[in-house]
């Protein structure tokens, strides 16, 4: 049974930083505790998008795609689990790989190739869906799958920030 969308809002982003700045926006009303399931083609900007959400929390290491680790862990305002599961083909390699805990209730989880959990996912969740490659502009829609998440759909629409 699909998820219903609670809140739905698009943002068309046309370089790598404006991408970056809004992660930074959606990162200003993280709540412990937050999963965010990006998705999108390679090279679309989901790790540009976790870069400006680590950097939103404050965190001032360098953020890539841990690919080959799975799992990256950034300390900040709120913890950042950093997941990257574009090598695991199935729910069971990333239930074997161990890249979900009860940690992450501490913190805000940012999940890329999310789609790869399916029916792990959780219920309450926020979907960040990023269309566009190469040079072309973003066209990130960002939806709230529980009404808790609404903050951020309002948040990514903020300018200024």
């Amino acid at each position: 049974m699909a998820t219903a969308v609670v809140e739905r809002t698009v943002v068309v982003t046309r370089t790598p930083s404006e991408t970056f700045r809004l992660g930074e926006r959606l990162a200003a009303v993280a709540e412990p505790g937050d999963f965010i399931a990006l998705t999108g083609s390679l090279g679309a900007g989901k790790t540009q998008l976790a870069k400006g959400l680590a950097r939103g929390l404050g965190i001032t290491a360098v953020v890539n795609s841990p690919s080959f680790v799975l799992v990256a862990e950034y300390e900040g305002r709120l913890p950042l689990f950093h997941v990257d599961l574009y090598r695991l083909s199935d729910p069971a390699e990333a239930v074997a790989a161990g890249v979900l805990d009860e940690r992450q209730g501490a913190g805000v989880t940012v999940v890329e190739w999310a789609e790869r959990l399916g029916s792990l996912l959780p219920a309450a969740r926020l979907d960040v869906r990023i269309e566009g490659v190469a040079d072309e502009p973003r066209r990130i829609a960002i939806e709230a799958l529980d009404p808790s998440y609404r903050r951020y759909c309002r948040a990514a629409v903020e300018r200024g920030r």
